[in-house]
């Protein structure tokens, strides 16, 4: 039972998928000039990006260990994780349309398509096997880190269209220091875990 929190607060902060993995960077350069329509947008991205990946991570913890490895096909494991992960997003989106209405989940479907850490997920939690409940955990702490990054980064943006930042910096730039200082906050939960 510890080993699967471990997981689950080592992914969450200390291996993050967008900070320390690189991976599903290009929600989070995506941006709004209202702070109400981003903070509801970033919070349904983040609900959707975790269901997602803990979908795609249980699913296929179960497609390749219970169907791919017993047929000898597990090299094909790649061309199996890249449709599940597409096929998911539409009836996932749905659902969660319905479960929550207040958030807009209608334009979310290139952002999840684009996610290179839902893939990225998978392909990760095959090389250290931790079990069905262990990839479990690595899914839903690598949603919710995702969901946390994207969430601190739109409160940190929105401070800064409020400031007088210099004008090269303006845009783009500015979002790229503060993703970087993002970063940097989150390399002093490093030292968290011992192992």
């Amino acid at each position: 039972m510890t080993d699967i929190l471990l997981t689950l607060i080592s992914t969450a902060l200390i291996n993050n998928f967008l900070l320390y993995w690189p991976l599903g960077v290009d929600p989070l350069l995506q941006s709004t000039r209202d702070p109400a329509a981003e903070r509801r947008q970033v919070h349904a991205l983040g609900i959707a990006t975790t269901g997602l990946m803990l979908l795609n991570g249980v699913l296929g913890y179960g497609v390749y260990h219970w169907l791919l490895e017993p047929l000898g096909l597990a090299s094909l494991h790649l061309m199996v994780f890249l449709p599940l992960s597409v096929l998911l997003i539409t009836p996932l989106l749905k659902v969660l349309a319905r479960v929550l209405p207040q958030l807009p989940f209608d334009g979310l479907w290139p952002l999840l398509l684009g996610n290179a850490g839902v893939l990225g997920l998978s392909l990760l939690g095959l090389q250290n096997d931790n079990g069905f409940a262990g990839h479990a955990a690595l899914s839903l702490g690598a949603g919710l880190g995702f969901w946390l990054v994207l969430s601190l980064f739109s409160d940190l943006r929105q401070r800064t269209l409020n400031n007088d930042v210099p004008l090269p910096f303006r845009g783009l730039p500015i979002d790229l220091i503060s993703a970087g200082l993002i970063a940097v906050a989150f390399l002093g939960f490093s030292g968290l875990i011992k192992l």
